[in-house]
């Protein structure tokens, strides 16, 4: 278990003094951010703690099966009701997100409370914009770090379906199955035990990977025959889709995830990019293999962050320029392929 000490006195004196306490996760929540979020929500209520969680906006349906999805309020949905949920916080915890522009409209409201405020997170770069960090960009998940301060607080393992159903999830969508991502051998055992308790991955894994419409199907058809190109002489490949694209096939939030890392399966390639046309704006994400950090990339070219082997990042111009760009910065940002391992 890695030692993570210095944090827990603050955090329990934190949730100690606090008598309603706000879960928040990111704008576009993923399943650490949810998972994490549950696991959380479920172990300070088992303390007897009375906790709200709050999305910035709405839910993924893939997600929508977890123990207390129904318990999230959305911000979008109920401005109103959101707005009071943060008045009446007197703790705030920031889970799976380290930039306060990660909460959409819901950021002037929250930097408004004079609730105490604290982030749990694993990426890297955090924004100096809450009372206690706690962060650890060696974890693979945010749920994975989540698990080992609840251990650390009750100072003892700590379980039930509904944890465990948040911690799985979270590590399973963050690693993409563990196909990617930080995860080590502790990470392996913290699943092992969880398994051992008696989960349904089967079912999780079904209900998180297999559970996609006819028409996203077909939208990651078109991805793959028509909107993949390699960047001549680099190990690099890229989608893209444009707003067409996605209204043919009745898109619906969340049905693009994974796409990016589809590329990463061709042989030679080790840095994969996809672009999506958004009102007003390009939504760019990326994935690499080995060494290069596409987060340092993001960060540069991009305007984004995340990890070293997935970020993501924005471009405020058009689709075709957002390629262009992402090209020549391929050609500076990295090394061609040598003649001979071509």
């Amino acid at each position: 278990m890695p030692e993570l000490g210095k944090y827990i006195k603050k955090l329990k004196q934190f949730i100690a003094e606090a008598n309603n306490i706000l879960l928040i996760c990111h704008v576009n929540p993923d399943g650490d951010a949810i998972g994490s979020m549950l696991a959380f929500y479920h172990y300070l209520t088992s303390t007897g703690k009375n906790v709200t969680m709050l999305s910035p906006n709405y839910l993924q349906d893939f997600l929508k099966w977890m123990n207390g999805t129904d318990q999230i309020s959305i911000f979008l949905r109920n401005r109103k009701r959101a707005a009071k949920i943060i008045d009446e916080a007197n703790l705030i915890i920031f889970l799976d997100f380290n930039n306060p522009n990660r909460l959409g409209e819901a950021e002037k409201i929250i930097r408004r409370s004079g609730a105490k405020k604290i982030i749990i997170d694993h990426h890297v770069d955090p924004q100096d914009f809450a009372d206690f960090i706690i962060s650890e960009p060696r974890m693979c998940a945010t749920a994975e770090l989540i698990h080992y301060l609840v251990e650390a607080l009750e100072g003892k393992p700590f379980c039930g379906t509904p944890y465990d159903e948040g911690i799985y999830t979270g590590i399973i969508t963050d690693t993409a199955n563990f196909e990617h991502g930080s995860y080590t051998g502790d990470t392996m055992r913290i699943v092992a035990d969880i398994i051992d308790r008696g989960i349904e991955k089967e079912k999780i894994f079904d209900r998180v990977y297999n559970n996609f419409s006819y028409d996203r199907m077909r939208l990651q058809g078109l991805a793959l025959s028509s909107r993949m190109n390699i960047v001549e002489g680099y190990p690099v490949a890229y989608i893209w889709l444009t707003k067409e694209d996605l209204n043919l096939y009745n898109y619906a939030k969340g049905d693009t995830e994974g796409f990016v890392n589809m590329p990463l399966g061709i042989r030679g390639i080790s840095v994969s990019a996809m672009f999506v046309e958004k009102d007003g704006f390009i939504k760019v994400s990326f994935r690499s293999k080995g060494s290069f950090s596409v987060n340092d990339f993001a960060v540069k070219y991009f305007n984004g962050g995340g990890h070293n082997n997935a970020a993501g990042g924005e471009y405020y111009e058009t689709l075709e320029r957002a390629i262009s760009f992402f090209r020549e910065c391929i050609v500076e940002a990295m090394p061609p392929i040598a003649e001979d391992n071509k």
